[in-house]
C-alpha cells in the first residue's frame, strides 16, 4: 500500500498536476492514490522526487513495529 493520496494532501497538490508531471492519464494517479493499483518502483521514485520527499514515505510498512 502507498501514501500517495495523504502526502498530496499534506502539499496540497492536486492529482491532476501529479498527473501531468508523471506523463500518465489522471485516472492512473487516481487508482494509484486510491491504493487500487501501485505504481511501479521507478514510477514511485518519479512521485518522490516531484513531491520532494523520500520514497520511504510513500509506502506503508507491511510489518508491524
Amino acid at each position: 500500500m502507498n501514501r500517495i493520496k495523504e502526502v498530496l494532501e499534506q502539499k496540497g497538490i492536486k492529482q491532476i498536476w501529479l498527473a501531468e508531471q508523471l506523463g500518465k492519464s489522471y485516472n492512473m494517479v487516481h487508482s494509484y492514490a486510491q491504493n487500487k493499483r501501485q505504481p511501479r518502483l521507478e514510477t514511485l521514485m518519479d512521485i518522490a522526487n516531484i513531491l520532494d520527499v523520500d520514497v520511504k514515505e510513500l509506502i506503508i510498512s507491511n510489518k508491524e513495529k
